[in-house]
């Protein structure tokens, strides 16, 4: 297995990115004498995660991204839409500051507390950098001026049914707040392919709940055997918009954060029409 994973390496290495080390080490980071970051994170974990999502990024989902330019250095926040059952919608985010942008960015993506309990996944996660999403993990890291990626829809948002395609779900407060109190640009960014990689025609909800999930999807793909497993090969829009910057006071009543969050949200959704507007099909 490791000969096939060597051989697949050096090919997409060679191939498709073949600067991935050198970006790599471009890349700030506070990896200790262990090897790993407070958080977990390890550079060489890390660097073999990138070498197979740069296959997928080229190759099965042709990500096609605009504006990537306007990603500031320096501490920011990402705000997206969420979609696609799995956060593959993140990895392609990822990949793109990482790949394509100048300098390189490694994102941090705020994920669900849920992920943590999964066992494999969870440490992959932390290995590529990945934090659990409460609000102190966030603070010490935008302190040390990284890159934060977060999902306001949560859960709601990968999950919806496909009748709600494109359609945001309510965004949580808590990004503002925080981008308030570190005085951190906010940068918007419109995924539009995302929801078509997996179509959920039905959430199971007291299924869910019985399992212990946040949702349980009917996925009509996922019956053609082995190959329904896979996502399906549509093209990937990612929209980077301009930075946005508010003021105030961090600790103000909802009411008036809902106002600020409300803008981040109209301007993503707006931002999702246009994509989709020019987008030529859903596979290319």
């Amino acid at each position: 297995m490791s000969a096939v994973w060597e051989r697949f390496e050096r090919f997409t290495t060679e191939r498709v990115a073949p600067d991935v080390a050198e970006r790599m080490k471009r890349v700030p980071h506070r990896v200790g004498e262990f090897g790993v970051d407070e958080f977990g994170f390890d550079p060489h974990v890390a660097k073999k995660a990138v070498v197979a999502a740069a296959w997928l990024y080229r190759y099965w989902f042709r990500t096609e991204v605009h504006g990537v330019d306007r990603a500031p250095a320096g501490r920011v926040l990402y705000i997206a839409n969420h979609s696609g059952q799995v956060p593959i919608d993140a990895l392609q985010i990822a990949s793109a500051l990482f790949l394509e942008a100048e300098p390189p960015r490694l994102v941090r993506t705020m994920v669900e507390r849920w992920a943590q309990t999964l066992p494999f996944v969870s440490e992959i996660f932390a290995r590529c950098g990945q934090v659990l999403g409460v609000p102190e993990n966030c603070r010490r890291l935008l302190a040390n001026e990284e890159a934060i990626l977060v999902f306001p829809e949560g859960v709601r948002g990968i999950a919806k049914t496909f009748d709600h395609a494109y359609e945001l779900e309510e965004f949580g407060l808590g990004f503002m707040r925080l981008a308030l109190e570190t005085r951190t640009p906010i940068v918007p960014i419109a995924v539009v392919g995302a929801e078509e990689q997996y179509v959920n025609v039905w959430d199971v909800k007291p299924l869910a709940h019985l399992l212990g999930m946040p949702a349980f999807p009917i996925i009509p793909q996922l019956l053609v055997p082995f190959v329904g497993m896979l996502p399906l090969p549509v093209k990937y829009h990612l929209h980077f918009g301009e930075p946005m910057t508010f003021t105030g006071d961090p600790d103000d009543e909802d009411a008036i954060l809902e106002e600020k969050v409300w803008v981040v949200r109209s301007t993503i959704q707006s931002m999702i029409h246009r994509g989709l507007k020019a987008r030529r099909g859903i596979f290319r």
